[in-house]
């Protein structure tokens, strides 16, 4: 069975030493795809893929009120559309009877992931993250998505880039 790493930017590959080192994460034998940043370069990037494939979703996130450097292995993934409400499927990574999906060696901390079309600057969404791409990726269908992320910033583009080098 394929395996996959889907990184959002180069500038995120650091993550994977740190996610081996800190986690005891090894995905040395998978494929690394950078997506780019948003919903259409995901699709173009992932749309050939087997839904068979095993992806790692690994990259930076933003969170309200999460250390920086906290890191969150992500139980489902939603769109951020604060401002009106309709009908979505839940996009489950990991529920409630399940264990840990990811082979680590140190306990993170859980949490919903929210999919934006862009940056998020301000929130009263608490205990949660933020990210670009994951929620597309996960509507693609593939059997087995897992999603680890690291918080690279309190909501701040200017902290993001500053550590990615990445998004301006």
């Amino acid at each position: 069975m394929a395996k996959y790493i889907v990184m959002a930017e180069e500038g995120e590959l650091s993550l994977l030493e740190k996610a081996r080192e800190q986690l005891g994460l090894d995905l040395s034998d998978a494929q690394i795809i950078y997506t780019g940043v948003g919903a259409i370069n995901v699709l173009r990037s992932l749309q050939d893929l087997d839904r068979d494939a095993e992806l790692y979703n690994i990259g930076y996130v933003g969170s309200a009120n999460f250390d920086l450097g906290t890191w969150v292995e992500v139980t489902e993934v939603r769109l951020n559309h604060p401002n009106v409400t309709y009908a979505e499927p839940k996009l489950m990574l990991i529920d409630e009877t399940m264990g840990a999906e990811l082979p680590l060696e140190h306990e993170t901390r859980r949490a919903v992931c929210y999919t934006n079309t862009d940056f998020v600057l301000a929130t009263n969404y608490k205990d949660c993250v933020f990210d670009m791409e994951l929620a597309f990726i996960a509507a693609l269908g593939f059997k087995r998505l897992h999603s680890l992320k690291c918080v690279s910033d309190n909501l701040s583009l200017h902290a993001y880039h500053d550590l990615t080098h990445g998004v301006e």
